[in-house]
């Protein structure tokens, strides 16, 4: 089959699953560079390449996957964020586009300072904190997650990445247990609402890690008041809080400023 052909068909057979051809070419782009090789410009300039049978066999056995619910990154083992490759399993959520954007809010405003001490809550993969640690001039990074199983994924990112990020045990729900004066405190606790699941896919609800996404309906701010709590006692003189909220509660954070996502939803909440 050519390059071509191979390339329509994913993106037919992805649709369904993905729920909508903008997400199917999404993951056809990390297929084809997981099993072919090839960046996508690579692809374009050869549409009448033979793909192999046994590059097609290989696609199948990932689609027969992907069609029984498994996210494509769990299944591939890693992630892409914020030009690093990442390594995720199902003790961590998978790192989302929009957390890219909480880290450039950061480095709009930060990113001309050096030293700098931040501090990452519910860290998971590390995504954050090793963004920030690679971005950052000679900052002094601390991720705090609850699961000694993230804080394995983290610290093995960390180690393949090449930067030392001090990774630690910590509850966000006692945060005075962690010393410290903080330039940033950065944030993307669980938020998503427990009424949500119900309009939730599949893949997500039973791969990804049910403590990393849900708070109750009736206490939407669980993990972010105990944070804004720390962060007025531990803050340096013009540090700030960075928060990933959920854009149905983005009303709680008064105080707060608040910025959209590249789709237009109330996504952040900035203090200081």
């Amino acid at each position: 089959m050519e390059l071509a052909d191979f390339r329509r068909k994913i993106i037919s057979e992805l649709t369904p699953i993905a729920g909508s051809a903008d997400e199917a070419r999404a993951m056809e782009r990390i297929l084809l560079e997981e099993v072919l090789l090839m960046t996508p410009a690579q692809a374009f300039a050869r549409p009448e390449f033979e793909v192999p049978d046994f590059i097609e066999a290989r696609y199948a056995h990932i689609l027969e996957r992907l069609r029984g619910g498994e996210p494509l990154q769990y299944l591939l083992g890693h992630a892409r964020f914020y030009g690093m490759t990442l390594r995720v399993t199902p003790a961590v959520l998978i790192p989302r586009p929009e957390t890219e954007q909480l880290v450039d809010l950061i480095m709009d405003r930060f990113g001309s300072r050096a030293d700098l001490r931040v501090l990452d809550l519910g860290t998971g993969s590390g995504c954050i904190a090793l963004a920030l640690a690679r971005s950052l001039k000679f900052a002094r990074v601390t991720g705090v997650d609850v699961s000694e199983a993230a804080l394995e994924v983290a610290r093995a990112n960390a180690a393949e990445q090449g930067l030392d990020v001090r990774f630690i045990q910590g509850d966000i729900l006692d945060l005075q247990a962690i010393p410290g004066e903080w330039d940033v405190i950065v944030s993307n606790p669980p938020y998503v609402l427990r009424s949500e699941a119900a309009g939730m896919e599949r893949h997500v609800l039973d791969h990804e890690p049910e403590g990393a996404l849900f708070v109750p309906d009736d206490d939407p701010m669980r993990f972010y008041q105990p944070a804004i709590d720390y962060w007025q006692s531990h803050h340096s003189a013009g540090g700030m809080l960075f928060f990933e909220i959920n854009p149905l509660c983005a009303r709680l954070f008064t105080g707060a400023d608040i910025e959209r996502d590249f789709y237009g939803k109330e996504r952040f909440a900035i203090y200081g």
